[in-house]
């Protein structure tokens, strides 16, 4: 059977948990669709976020899940397959077969880490391989710390981890060559350089102890970044002509949108790391929340025209 609602949300991170509890709170039906991958689920905890910080990831997520129920908010595990545009709304398909029918969709799908193809780097991803100064930085401070450049902000990263450590080193691996300016820089903040490929990360039992260069050099360190390339999930919106794209930065991909998250498909809103991918928990959050009120907003506009013309089409028929 296929279910109706105002609002389909798909994802249930921050941004879809947020949007969803403003529009259950303006009654709004809305259904969530999460596929459960949170994306911070290696992390220990939610850092910089007022009132939460070190919150673990599920456990923050486990509370927005009971909030939207309470007032009225349904929502459903699953994978989207396809959205497409049904009349004047959308058709969702699911992966395992089920349908869904929405006026609006939100989508805040988030996006997918990938990282460099380092053995042993996955494995410590989220513990002592980290990418976010202001989610990581003060529980790594003060430690040897290593920056695994990887593209075009690898050394913006590496000045950003230079406020939380007087101890680190930038190995260059597969990052375009230092410009004059960026040598200079990071010779000013005593960040040295280590030139060579990375071949492995280096382990002692569970701690990470350093990484391993190509030529059998080894470089001790006690904690690793690295910027991997983030790319917003959002192959199911193909259908519907909405294609990631890369990012400005060079950082990955993302799906652009206007203000409020407004695509150029009507009715087709985003929030969150599906179309800014720096957006931390704290910044994924307010923006499902101010995109879920833009969406009412837009509902109540169509709702009061529909009424208008109601009201004459009354009194011309009086």
């Amino acid at each position: 059977m296929t279910e109706s609602y105002e609002v389909l949300v798909i994802g249930g991170g921050a941004a879809g948990l947020s949007g969803a509890l403003m529009l259950a709170r303006a009654r709004r039906s809305v259904l969530v669709v999460d596929g459960g991958e949170p994306r911070n689920a290696p992390a220990d905890g939610v850092h910089a976020l007022l009132g939460h910080d070190g919150v673990p990831p599920a456990e923050l997520l486990a509370r927005g899940r009971d909030e939207v129920r309470r007032y009225g908010g349904h929502l459903t595990e699953g994978r989207v397959e396809t959205v497409d545009r049904d009349g004047a709304g959308f058709a969702v398909v699911l992966a395992d077969g089920r349908r869904e029918r929405a006026g609006h969709v939100l989508v805040a799908t988030g996006l997918v880490d990938e990282l460099p193809e380092v053995p042993g780097l996955r494995e410590r991803w989220g513990r002592d391989v980290v990418h976010c100064p202001y989610c990581h930085g003060w529980e790594v401070r003060e430690r040897p710390i290593g920056v695994l450049g990887t593209g075009p902000m690898s050394v913006h990263q590496t000045l950003l981890f230079r406020q939380w450590s007087d101890d680190v080193v930038y190995l260059r691996h597969t990052a375009p060559p230092l410009t004059e300016e960026q040598a200079e820089q990071l010779a000013a903040r005593g960040v040295p350089v280590v030139e060579g490929e990375v071949a492995a990360v280096e382990t002692d039992g569970d701690r990470l102890t350093g990484v391993r260069l190509r030529d059998g050099r080894t470089v001790d360190r006690e904690v690793l970044t690295v910027a991997p390339r983030m790319v917003a999930r959002t192959g199911f919106l193909a259908g519907l002509g909405l294609h990631p794209q890369p990012h400005p930065s060079g950082m990955g991909e993302y799906l652009p949108a206007g203000e409020a998250g407004r695509t150029h498909v009507p009715g087709v809103w985003l929030a969150g790391n599906v179309t800014d991918l720096s957006a931390q928990v704290g910044a994924a959050a307010a923006a499902g929340a101010w995109t879920a009120a833009m969406i009412n907003a837009d509902l109540v506009q169509e709702e009061t025209r529909r009424a208008v013309e109601a009201r004459r089409g009354a009194r011309e028929g009086g």
